[in-house]
């Protein structure tokens, strides 16, 4: 790594780090990412034994299956890869995605709870063992409203400020959100309701935890 970049790079976090606001907003949204994924394999193992509703989605219906876990997981942690550095350079937008994925983690647990529902047919599970140890020992399908994998990468494409990196973002969250209807680990509302509350919880973090500049 060149000298002048790893001068830059202390540089912008030793001056975002020494402003307050921006240090506890850090330590508590750190403390509470931790807390979530800690807690999630029991949310997901406690809904993975209720029953749900089976809903008839006319895509998936004339969509069929086909297992392409490997592509989907090279799409998925290739951008989130990206993300990662980008926001290693820029502490605004690490603090920014920092508290949307709690926001949008908080919205995921409420939509799952509220909206119970069974697997799609002829869902094929999905192998990502990155994401998948934090489902808990037992394979989870119910977790379906809204997608997890999409909103995710969808609120990377929100926070990445660079107009190329943006466009990536953005067709990894478009082939994300196909290749997962594809696989039938998702019904057609599911994906669409990832970019509606990835953009919300987006926007709650700008205007609410962000508002007062940092």
């Amino acid at each position: 790594m060149p000298q002048t970049t790893v001068i830059s790079f202390r540089q912008e976090w030793q001056e975002a780090w020494h402003t307050p606001g921006f240090r506890l907003k850090i330590m508590i949204g750190l403390f509470v990412v931790a807390t979530i994924l800690c807690l999630f394999p029991v949310f997901f193992q406690t809904i993975e034994k209720r029953q749900g509703v089976l809903l008839n989605d006319p895509l998936l219906r004339i969509l069929p299956a086909h297992n392409i876990s490997v592509p989907l997981f090279i799409v998925i942690w290739s951008i989130t890869l990206l993300s990662i550095v980008r926001a290693a350079y820029n502490p605004q937008m690490f603090l920014t995605y920092l508290w949307a994925f709690i926001i949008l983690s908080l919205f995921r647990v409420a939509t799952i709870t509220l909206v119970p529902l069974n697997a799609p047919v002829g869902l094929i599970g999905l192998v990502d063992p990155f994401s998948n140890f934090f489902y808990g020992d037992k394979f989870v399908t119910k977790d379906l409203f809204f997608s997890g994998h999409t909103s995710a990468v969808f609120l990377q494409y929100l926070c990445l400020p660079g107009k190329g990196d943006k466009k990536w973002a953005l067709l990894a969250t478009a082939i994300v959100g196909s290749l997962l209807l594809v696989q039938h680990v998702h019904y057609t509302m599911d994906v669409l309701g990832g970019f509606v509350f990835a953009w919300i919880a987006w926007q709650l973090a700008r205007k609410t935890i962000l508002r007062e500049g940092t």
